[in-house]
């Protein structure tokens, strides 16, 4: 298990596939870098991202607010339709705060130097699946989004205490009402059901016993932060996961990590992401075992992991449904154009089934063949005409669809007024294909496998695209564009 695979079997599709895999894809020219520099150089330049700089700007408002506690002091304060005036001009500025969260971090996704590393944030944040829905505060959410990429690749027992004891996670699943007198069981029961070991790997005296060692870890709202509180803490014995004693929230956090059963759930699904199905129990056992070795630290699996033969098998290659994210970041960057502005962006992924910031429930999102169905499919074929062509009307249909509620919370955030008026450019051509690629319909139906699939189509498909072009008296931008959207209309480019 998890041999590497051999440097003569490196080539172009398999570069495409480890950029596909662990990044959001890229043009043919970024492949065949990666090709060039060998598997391991490629791996390691993929998966040693801080050695490239990032000079990304956080959003100006990702900062703790000295004057929070103060607004929040006036409208307790005030009269009742004074609070309520107080109350909805704080939560427009939260819609307009996360309307910008995301947008800034699908910008990071597409444009920025590190791929895996949002790659893994976007991991971690299915994976500790939180919704500004509940938490209600942009900036408790970009401080967690911040802990997933800055710890993305590092310690497991590192990552769960920090997230254990991060502010939008106390909200998300209310640890911060937990009192010695009322222990909440909520976190006590995901951290190990849904975050590290899975069901029928603990009891129901373990969730309980672990809820009171973590009580008097809460948060403090007026400076944002964690907040340990001793008075709160149940100083009691408890028995958790077959250990006695005095124990609190480190010691709980520390005696879930140890469980042999903690690796192999991470690990499985850590596999299940970018390999695109669950690893063999024999595979599985070998990802826990490198695991272990490297003392519960994750970048020596991924290395292991995207050197390994078995990622690179016939039945992992193109073969993972795009998340609507993916769909979305991976087309801007094969097409080497700017995102859509914001709203636009949020109603695409959004229509395809993902809104960032706002899973479905405490599981995340199922992914895999979930992002499938009849109605979806037929909206990625519409969206593709959205991104290549600049189609204002099916835009305007897909917007109209969702009720133009893409900043969330069902709030109307465009107004009729803008979603006539909305304009969005088309994919340039010239961009993205030679002289030679325009002019000739063999060149280009090659020139678009290699930058689209990385692979060929179908006979049916190519037949399809050249009866197409054949059927245009001249190979203008029009008729390129209308051949681009027709190749990510084919079911293989819902695929990676």
């Amino acid at each position: 298990m998890l041999k590497a695979l051999p440097a003569k079997k490196w080539n172009f599709a398999m570069a495409a596939h480890l950029l596909n895999r662990a990044g959001f894809g890229g043009t043919p020219a970024e492949i065949e870098h990666l090709a060039s520099l060998g598997p391991d150089k490629a791996v390691t330049y993929l998966v040693d991202y801080e050695q490239i700089p990032d000079s990304t700007p956080n959003p100006e408002w990702a900062k703790p607010d000295p004057t929070r506690a103060e607004r929040y002091r006036a409208a307790r304060d005030a009269d009742p339709e004074k609070r309520r005036q107080l109350i909805q001009e704080e939560q427009k500025q939260q819609r307009q705060n996360i309307v910008q969260l995301k947008y800034w971090w699908l910008e990071r996704m597409a444009k920025g130097p590190r791929p895996l590393q949002e790659k893994m944030t976007l991991f971690w944040h299915g994976h500790f699946a939180t919704s500004m829905e509940k938490v209600k505060d942009a900036y408790l959410m970009w401080k967690q989004n911040d802990l997933f990429r800055q710890q993305a690749t590092g310690n497991w027992l590192q990552l769960l205490i920090a997230t254990a004891q991060d502010p939008a996670m106390l909200v998300w699943l209310d640890q911060a009402q937990s009192r010695k007198e009322h222990p909440n069981e909520n976190f006590a029961r995901e951290v190990m059901e849904l975050f590290t070991l899975g069901e029928g790997h603990y009891t129901e005296k373990d969730v309980t016993e672990a809820a009171r060692a973590l009580t008097g870890w809460t948060y403090d709202r007026q400076d944002q932060e964690f907040d340990e509180r001793p008075r709160l803490h149940d100083n009691g014995v408890k028995t958790v996961l077959g250990r006695t004693g005095s124990l609190n929230g480190q010691d709980v956090m520390e005696l879930i990590v140890a469980q042999p059963q903690a690796g192999r759930f991470i690990t499985g699904k850590l596999w299940n992401y970018f390999a695109g199905q669950p690893p063999s129990e024999e595979l599985l056992a070998a990802l826990a075992e490198v695991f272990r070795k490297s003392d519960n630290n994750f970048k020596p699996v991924l290395k292991q992991m995207f050197r390994s033969e078995e990622f690179y098998a016939d039945s992992i290659v193109r073969n993972q449904v795009k998340s609507p994210v993916q769909w979305l970041v991976g087309s801007v960057r094969v097409l080497e154009r700017d995102l859509p502005g914001p709203f636009i962006c949020f109603a695409l992924t959004r229509n395809l089934g993902q809104d960032l910031f706002a899973p479905p429930n405490v599981k995340g999102w199922d992914g895999g063949l979930s992002w499938i169905t009849t109605n979806n499919l037929l909206a990625r074929y519409n969206e593709a005409a959205i991104l290549v062509q600049g189609d204002t009307g099916m835009l305007r249909t897909t917007l109209t669809g969702l009720g133009v509620a893409a900043g969330g919370g069902g709030q109307n955030m465009m107004g009729q007024n803008r979603l006539q008026n909305v304009r969005l450019k088309s994919a340039v051509p010239e961009k993205i294909l030679t002289d030679e690629e325009r002019k000739d319909k063999d060149k280009l139906v090659v020139a678009l496998e290699n930058r689209l699939l990385q692979g060929k189509l179908t006979g049916k498909q190519e037949q399809t695209l050249r009866e197409f072009l054949d059927s245009q008296a001249t190979l203008d931008d029009a008729a390129i564009l209308n051949a681009i959207r027709l190749v990510m209309s084919t079911p293989e480019y819902q695929l990676t």
